[in-house]
């Protein structure tokens, strides 16, 4: 075994196997692997070896594309058979919203070039002749899906990865990790150490055990999964005489099964409710190959349904039933991507769907560590997406839940219940009180809107205008009427001092920073190749009064806060000149917008002038609400006169009660994260996560005026200038969809010209202000001129959309920058 190397990967299942494998295709020959026991002998040995395309997130659904065409080529290099049977997918519906999943779906496959079609249920019954379709309406078929052998492609991956040098240590158990002096990384094992550059934990089960070696709480527990295998039946026996092609796998999400063919016999996979969390505490020592006792009664309903859908299930008896442990996540998207915290550990764990997105975790994972960046914007699976308050018991509830909710239909609008509500502000209560009906975000619950008088305070999630639809424009309309307030606590909040902060600051972002003290302005830091990583508001404050270093509030979006905290402070200088305090737990925010909004800010601070000379846009001051210290910040996300109130978050009650009761005569009303989302696509604010993307230069994304070449380096400068040398293929565009009824836009609807696709939705929404059904697109330029007519998929239907110009309300910002 070599006690040096590049980079080590724990975890010999296919997940660590492939990321060896594309290490090495990369050319870090000198990469190594270590397996406690035999390969494949975690969970890897009883899947079932399914490769589905379906997904609705673009990341896993650009994992797995890839993984399908990478899979054949294996094949080929090594002559390695992997078992692979493109039989097809298909995948049905029962209900109308069923089958709007689908053709959301639909549109996302269109935009990475995954095959699908709609089918009949007549057909469903020549493809699948073992089944009624009573009670089908339709389904979806994505004819290049199939089933492979696990085992067998995990040596094929091995095959690989050994013929371009790297190495592959089996029975070689890791004991702990640690970092040596000069910086790098040392694996302990019982056979010896290895020091390397990076680690990379594809451990399974064990994840949270590998985490604890280095101080990561991962955020992956696994599951029990049952599988049912038959023995032969005569009719499956006669098709395969006859020479007819094997069916290919039917899921039937309604019923939480799906079915496929296994020789002669069948496989149903049900997803029944109740399953158990198990590990939670990680495997024991001597753990291989194991299974778990199988519970028929859990599986009770899924099995009756089955034999009534397909009556052979139940006429030929069972051969074999496999309870294994399948690891989840809290979502059920695998972590791809960097630690946090830790300079050059990866994570490669949580993979429901293994078989599937091992090659191109692999790929995307091996991108990332040789090149510095992946080609596939990953923020769908990065490991950063969870934060601390993913405690075991919350693991537990959440994965049992996201194993439950694998087969249910996946609404844009959902919002799981599990372990909620957890982070929560002081005012939760009182939002609860004037009608919030709370999603969440981070582990924060934060309203995402407000029931109207007379109506039940829940949520009614769909593919199209819902039950929330109407009171979203009430709240719209009111912010533009009145004055609306809305809790923006979770924000992702720090403070950058030191010596070295300006000069920091200035090479992470590729804005120029706020010159004066009480100043704000918008940077982003950009990804290596030129694309954006992340998105900050950055106020610079007073300079330290002892020492006169530089301060800086920096604020993100805080879905994203580990994620950007984690990006600020792997960049940070390692000589102390820059200090990063997280305030994020510390400081409230409060949005108050509106034209009334100056009216009820000079009434709740009437020691402050609030008129324009004297608190222009862009700017900020401390101020006291009532008796209680705050800093307000003449900016918003929402197109309206209004400002930003950051506050100690302990006084947030007393700021809270203060503004209400001064407002009430003004109209003042709360509201929430979907009436915000409708009013800043009024003003074609982007977002991170939505329109700004790696896989997008920067200045493809509308921020020409948020980048100056001319300063000095930043991070991304030199990638940005070489893809404008090569030219821009997209552009960022705001369309109007004309003739809509009863849907609008979700993201990912593809907009295509004379049926050739020529761009994309990122984002999509009824603008109330407007009475316009609006959409953020990336668009080819050359489509993308005012007034071109072009089309988008909402829901199957083909709708006339045209490009217009960008801000369709207040396009001048009078109404941001109201004199007063």
């Amino acid at each position: 075994m070599k006690s040096h190397a590049r980079a080590v990967v724990i975890g010999g299942g296919v997940v660590g196997v492939s990321a060896l494998y594309h290490l090495a295709e990369k050319g870090w020959t000198d990469s190594v692997l270590v397996e406690r026991r035999e390969l494949t002998s975690g969970s890897t040995w009883h899947a079932a070896g399914l490769v589905p395309l379906f997904n609705m997130s673009y990341a896993v659904g650009k994992l797995h594309q890839y993984s399908i065409d990478f899979y054949q080529r294996l094949e080929k290099e090594t002559g390695q058979d992997v078992g692979f049977r493109q039989v097809s997918n298909i995948r049905v519906a029962q209900t109308r919203d069923r089958m709007d999943e689908f053709r959301q779906y639909a549109g996302v496959a269109d935009t990475i070039g995954v095959e699908f079609e709609f089918i009949t249920p007549a057909q469903i019954k020549e493809l699948w002749p073992l089944a009624s379709v009573d009670g089908f309406i339709g389904a979806i078929r994505n004819p290049t899906d199939g089933y492979l052998q696990p085992a067998d492609l995990t040596q094929a991956l091995a095959i690989g990865a050994r013929n371009k040098g790297a190495e592959i240590n089996r029975n070689t158990s890791v004991t702990g990790i640690s970092r040596t002096r000069a910086g790098e990384w040392c694996v302990h094992t019982d056979k010896g150490d290895i020091t390397c550059e990076h680690v990379i934990s594809a451990t399974g089960s064990f994840a949270r055990q590998t985490g604890r070696m280095v101080g990561l709480d991962i955020p992956v527990i696994p599951v029990e999964h049952q599988y049912i295998v038959t023995g032969s039946h005569p009719d499956i026996a006669a098709r395969i005489e006859q020479g007819l092609p094997e069916m290919g796998i039917l899921r039937v999400p309604d019923e939480r099964y799906y079915f496929r063919q296994e020789k002669d016999g069948l496989i149903l996979g049900p997803y029944e409710r109740d399953a158990k969390a198990c590990y939670l505490d990680g495997p024991s020592a001597d753990s291989e190959y194991e299974l778990f006792q199988e519970d028929f009664d859990r599986l009770e309903t899924e099995i009756e349904a089955a034999m009534a859908r397909v009556p052979a299930f139940g006429e030929a008896g069972v051969k074999e039933v496999y309870n294994g442990a399948i690891c989840y996540t809290p979502d059920g998207n695998p972590i791809v991507g960097p630690a946090w915290d830790l300079p050059n550990f990866w994570l490669s764990e949580g993979h429901s769907f293994g078989i599937t997105a091992a090659g191109g975790a692999g790929q995307q994972l091996a991108e990332w560590i040789v090149e510095g960046e992946p080609s596939v914007d990953m923020l769908g699976v990065d490991p950063r997406r969870y934060g601390d308050y993913c405690t075991k018991s919350y693991l537990k509830a959440k994965n049992e839940e996201a194993y439950d909710h694998v087969f249910i239909v996946h609404y844009p609008d959902e919002e799981r219940p599990a372990a909620r509500p957890l982070r929560r502000t002081p005012i939760h209560d009182r939002l609860k009180a004037l009608g919030a009906v709370f999603g969440q975000s981070f582990g924060w619950d934060r309203a995402n809107f407000f029931a109207s008088e007379g109506t039940p305070q829940e949520d009614h999630w769909s593919f199209r205008r819902s039950n929330w639809h109407e009171a979203v424009g009430i709240e719209c309309r009111n912010v533009m009427e009145n004055v609306g307030i809305l809790d923006l606590s979770g924000f992702a909040k720090c403070r950058i001092s030191g010596a070295g902060a300006e000069a920091f600051l200035d090479r992470l972002v590729a804005n120029r920073l706020p010159a004066k003290s009480g100043s704000l302005r918008l940077g982003h830091a950009l990804s290596l190749g030129g694309g954006v990583h992340s998105e900050f508001s950055i106020l610079r404050d007073e300079p330290d009064f002892l020492t006169g270093d530089p301060s800086f509030y920096v604020v993100s979006a805080g879905a994203f806060q580990r994620l950007d905290h984690d990006w600020i402070k792997k960049h940070m200088p390692a000589d102390g000149s820059v200090r990063f305090d997280d305030l994020t737990n510390a400081m409230g925010t409060l949005i108050i917008a509106g034209p009334k909004a100056r009216t009820l800010m000079q009434r709740v601070a009437p020691g402050t002038d609030f008129g324009n000379d004297a608190f222009p846009w862009l700017t900020a001051q401390k101020i006291e609400v009532g008796v209680a210290p705050c800093r307000a910040i003449r900016a918003n996300f929402v197109g309206e006169l209004g400002w930003e109130l950051h506050h100690p978050i302990e006084y947030q009650v007393h700021i809270f009660d203060a503004l209400m009761a001064a407002g009430a005569d003004l109209g003042i009303a709360p509201f929430g994260i979907r009436a915000m989302e409708s009013l800043r696509i009024e003003k074609s604010y982007r977002s991170p996560g939505r329109e700004y993307s790696i896989e997008l230069a920067a200045l493809e994304s509308g921020l020409a005026r948020f980048v100056d070449l001319s300063k000095g380096d930043f991070i991304g400068k030199e990638g940005l200038v070489a893809w404008q040398q090569r030219g821009f293929a997209w552009t960022s565009a705001t369309l109007e969809v004309h003739d809509t009824i009863d849907a609008d836009a979700l993201g990912s609807n593809p907009i295509s010209l004379n049926g050739a696709v020529v761009g994309r939705c990122t984002s999509g929404n009824y603008g109330f202000r407007t009475g316009k059904s609006l959409v953020l697109a990336t668009l080819n330029p050359e489509f993308a001129e005012i007034g071109q007519v072009l089309e988008i998929d909402i829901l199957g239907d083909r709708f006339r959309c045209t490009v217009i110009q960008d801000s369709p309300y207040d396009p001048e910002n009078e109404r941001i920058k109201a004199a007063g």
